[in-house]
């Protein structure tokens, strides 16, 4: 399988970033190592890049946590029927969660006006129309102020987490047998398992072309479409999904592979997805990182709603320096990426490019060596957006979905003129130690 030589860290000191990030740039540079010299075969002199890394975070929408960034296209005054609404500032570890499936979205697009979001009929405290206390996430916004900030980043559907997990490795859930795509979440029938390890009798919903919504009239959640893991695999391009553990291991709801019948009846479920998602440490310090990664956190870590905890932006900041502090670094491209709106509120109206989408905006950060610093993109991108910059860095072929009509944002985001920036850790409440040595919650990341 294709991967460069590891290369030991070399810093001649470690750098913190300030908190509160908006302010000012770090001050003092750290001595990065010189990188990998000799590209592998997939990247070029110019284009560096042999590792990319997607960590996969839960439920927020691009307002709900940049609402006030600097520079960004966000707003702190929400639409309603009756007129605008100011957006009040809110804990990052809210207690529940406003609603987000298929119909919610269709609510809350209203046409297009963005307007009708809801509460969560069985939790009046979830109001959508709030942003989250900049203090809260402190990291996120001093990654965005040290490397690429994409506010007009969308979901593929208007839908929930399930999905979207699908749409990150597919790029989109279209069912060739059933002439639509999959939508929504599975019915959960008795063991909380979605994939290949549901129960007989899960089903799935779907959406035509169209635009007619059939609900539970969808196959079991365990399908043959192609995958990035089919492209990757055909030019051995290495590649693993880095998830939670929950149950026996084959209960990962929020595996997306556990829904590939390919992946979970095959060799790969052992080689190449890995769980706990903690193992990423260990193989980023052992050398032994593949060209293509997603990690997936524990439910606690995830930033969504109800886990009522802080450490999500931690948990992100401890990958990002991991991978920094490493030989990685240079040839390393991390994209920090929210699955879905999670109900909260945005302003922004998706484009409809076809009845299944586009979703809500959600954040999307590019941390390389190669950002831009500071930088914020305004184009439009969507999930089929990643894909892409994984096909066009290894070389694979395209898997002919959303990645067709996705905007490749290395065209807008990465600079490969100009040498690697050295890396300079970013500040953080909680280490990496703190979730090496955390007990798993054995929770979901997300029912929906």
């Amino acid at each position: 399988m294709l991967r460069r030589p590891f290369q030991a860290p070399a810093f001649a000191a470690a750098i913190s970033l300030v908190a509160g990030c908006a302010g000012g740039a770090p001050h003092g540079v750290a001595a990065g190592n010189s990188g990998f010299l000799s590209p592998v075969t997939v990247a070029s002199a110019s284009a560096p890049i042999a590792h990319v890394v997607i960590l996969v975070q839960e439920n927020r929408s691009f307002d709900n946590l940049f609402a006030t960034y600097p520079g960004a296209d966000g707003t702190k005054t929400g639409r309603t029927p009756k007129g605008p609404v100011a957006l009040q500032e809110a804990s990052l570890a809210a207690s529940c969660e406003p609603e987000y499936i298929y119909r919610d979205y269709v609510r809350d697009y209203d046409g297009g006006k963005m307007d009708r979001f809801a509460r969560r009929s069985t939790c009046p405290a979830a109001d959508p129309y709030v942003y989250v206390n900049p203090n809260e996430i402190v990291p996120y916004w001093s990654l965005a102020h040290n490397y690429v900030l994409a506010d007009h980043f969308f979901s593929t559907q208007g839908s929930a987490s399930f999905t979207a997990h699908q749409d990150l490795i597919a790029g989109d859930t279209w069912l060739s047998s059933q002439n639509a795509w999959v939508i929504d979440t599975p019915t959960l029938a008795g063991n909380n398992v979605w994939g290949c390890d549901a129960s007989v009798g899960t089903v799935t919903s779907l959406l035509t072309r169209s635009g007619r919504y059939l609900k539970n009239r969808g196959p079991r959640p365990c399908f043959s479409y192609r995958t990035l893991r089919d492209t990757l695999d055909a030019k051995g391009i290495s590649w693993k999904y880095y998830t939670p553990a929950f149950d026996d291991f084959g209960g990962h709801v929020w595996n997306a592979f556990d829904a590939v019948g390919a992946v979970r009846y095959g060799p790969e479920w052992k080689t190449n997805v890995s769980s706990p998602e903690t193992n990423v440490y260990r193989d980023i310090s052992s050398g032994s990182l593949p060209n293509v990664s997603w990690v997936v956190p524990d439910f606690n870590n995830s930033d969504h709603s109800g886990a009522q905890g802080d450490t999500g932006p931690s948990w992100v900041t401890s990958v990002v320096n991991a991978i920094g502090r490493s030989g990685y670094w240079n040839s390393t491209v991390i994209i920090v990426v929210w699955d879905d709106w999670g109900g909260w509120y945005d302003h922004v109206a998706p484009p409809r490019v076809d009845a299944e989408g586009l979703g809500f905006r959600v954040p999307m950060i590019v941390v390389s060596a190669y950002a831009k610093k500071g930088f914020i993109s305004h184009h439009q991108y969507e999930f089929g957006s990643i894909l892409k910059f994984v096909e066009r860095t290894f070389g694979v072929a395209s898997l002919g979905t959303t990645d067709v009509r996705a905007r490749n944002f290395a065209l807008d985001a990465l600079d490969f003129s100009k040498p690697p920036r050295p890396f300079a850790p970013i500040a953080a409440r909680y280490s990496q130690s703190f979730f090496e040595h955390q007990q798993p919650s054995n929770k979901p990341v997300d029912t929906e």
